[in-house]
């Protein structure tokens, strides 16, 4: 079946926005974890040993060659630091007081790191106006977040927690883009869940938060987090990465707090308020200036450089 003209050519802004409608929903699935009273391993453990089933599954039904120990290296990398690293420490943040207005604005510091990274490891080189458009966006972010600030009682330590976890995030998204795995989608994400799901649900047994709670609120967030944050979130995340590169998946992150304003608006009520529109304004500019200045970059270079693969 052919892909119809108007998509494909749109394929590039779709997944776009699909990744930024589908990776703010992990936000929600954590506050409905919460609400079930819910550790952060106890969640995740769950979704991923759940996810990885299910992809294996769908890999055996369609008969895919078992991956090769060089694929498993590469994605147990990958996998513990996009998937397993960033978010425990992430929500583990969270847990430990840092308000999730704070913690996004943390993890908005890594689309400047990756594009900082990207140009000396990936020819992917950042201009001027993106680099405008990037600190736009770090400000649209600040705007919608503010309201968080300064009324956390978390311990300093806390907030190294989303640090770390916005630093995994950022290697494994420019070593991913440096390595260029061979793996399709379906066997990136298929491998790293497996990996976060045996990895999880190990520290899950070790600190006594394996078993879940006896509610359908803890499965209903399971649920959520598997089909929109992993099958959809993760595996666009990837895509985009693949193929407009580290620092543009990175730049799109920039619209997450302000999406995620919505999606809580939609799911619990909370109001949207004048602060959050008016970040998201700013975001949109920024990423809009960013993901214009690399189009003319890479015009005025004639094409992407591709880097050397890591042996």
């Amino acid at each position: 079946m052919t892909v119809p003209y108007f998509l494909h050519r749109r394929s590039a802004a779709l997944s776009s926005i699909a990744l930024v409608v589908t990776w703010s929903s992990g936000f929600v699935g954590a506050e409905l974890g919460s609400r079930a009273e819910a550790q952060p391993l106890t969640l995740l453990g769950w979704r991923f040993t759940l996810l990885a089933a299910l992809l294996v599954a769908v890999a055996a039904l369609r008969r895919t060659t078992w991956p090769t120990w060089q694929a498993w290296r590469r994605q147990i990398v990958l996998g513990v630091l996009c998937q397993a690293g960033y978010l425990v420490l992430v929500f583990e943040g969270v847990t430990r007081g840092v308000p999730g207005g704070t913690a996004a604005l943390i993890a908005a510091l890594q689309p400047l790191l990756v594009a900082t990274v990207a140009g000396s490891l990936l020819g992917e080189h950042s201009s001027r106006r993106m680099w405008v458009g990037m600190l736009l966006g770090l400000t649209g972010v600040a705007v919608v977040v503010s309201g968080d600030l300064g009324v956390s009682q978390a311990p300093i330590w806390a907030y190294l927690l989303p640090v770390g976890g916005m630093v995994c995030l950022s290697v494994g998204t420019v070593l991913e883009r440096r390595i260029r795995p061979r793996e399709t989608l379906l066997e990136t994400i298929m491998m790293q869940s497996v990996v976060t799901a045996v990895l999880l649900m190990g520290l899950a047994f070790l600190f006594g938060q394996a078993t879940p709670p006896a509610s359908a609120e803890f499965w209903q967030a399971v649920a959520w987090l598997i089909v929109l944050a992993s099958l959809g979130g993760y595996l666009l995340y990837v895509f985009v990465a693949r193929t407009q590169g580290a620092t543009v998946v990175s730049t799109l992150l920039f619209l997450t707090p302000p999406t995620t304003m919505f999606w809580v608006y939609l799911m619990f009520g909370v109001q949207v308020t004048l602060a959050g529109l008016v970040g998201l304004l700013i975001s949109g500019v920024g990423v809009w200036m960013a993901l214009a200045g690399r189009r003319t970059t890479s015009s005025d270079a004639g094409a992407d450089q591709v880097p050397q693969k890591v042996r």
